[in-house]
């Protein structure tokens, strides 16, 4: 990647971030948040220079600077993509840690953030928008769809399909060939042996089925 980053959120995933970027010496234009309070301050040498909608520094992206939407707030999340797709006409770029490991044989869309010590393996398929955490494993053949999160140290098995959505706690384990429905919550340090329906949330080990 050329051109530096403009980075939405400047909270705790807009630090990952800017490590991640870091990490490949590349530079971070600035910060956009909607927290005014945050305005005017600096993270790690790098300025908070607006909201996420402020025109002057949207106008770069797309010329002269690439965007990375950094919030874990999927609703949000889902916002400010749309806002530079349908303003700006681009999808933001990846930001993959230099120490993770991906597959050469592994298909990956946008906007995905890949923290340190996370493996894809060969046969991965993972679309946009996601968030793996730092040492998550996803094993050969995993299929991963947009807008999930994998937590620190989970294990996805081979052959999983995790749909659109889906939360999945630190820690927890999915084993081969299970199917996670969309927007399915699964707890952390949970063990999944089985299938997941839609919008359920699971926690434990075997996991179950939790009212909430």
């Amino acid at each position: 990647m050329d051109n530096p980053v403009i980075i939405l959120g400047a909270k705790n995933l807009g630090i990952v971030a800017l490590e991640i970027f870091q990490s490949h010496k590349i530079d971070v234009y600035c910060f956009l948040d909607d927290d005014e309070k945050l305005h005017g301050t600096e993270i790690n040498f790098v300025s908070v220079l607006g909201s996420t909608d402020d025109d002057g520094f949207l106008k770069l992206i797309g010329k002269k600077c690439e965007a990375f939407v950094a919030t874990d707030d999927n609703k949000l999340r889902k916002k400010l993509v749309e806002m530079l797709i349908e303003r700006r006409k681009v999808m933001p770029t990846n930001a993959i840690h230099a120490e993770a490991f991906l597959s050469s044989h592994l298909a990956m869309g946008h906007g995905n953030l890949i923290d340190a010590k996370a493996i894809l393996n060969a046969g991965v398929k993972i679309g946009n928008h996601n968030i793996i955490r730092a040492g998550a494993i996803l094993d050969y053949n995993a299929q991963i769809a947009d807008f999930v999160q994998i937590g620190t140290g989970s294990i996805v098995g081979d052959n999983v399909t995790i749909e659109e959505g889906v939360f999945v706690g630190a820690g927890a384990t999915i084993v081969s060939g299970v199917k996670v429905g969309k927007n399915a919550r699964i707890g952390a340090g949970s063990v999944v042996v089985q299938n997941v329906e839609a919008g359920e949330t699971l926690f434990g080990n075997p996991a179950q089925k939790v009212k909430v």
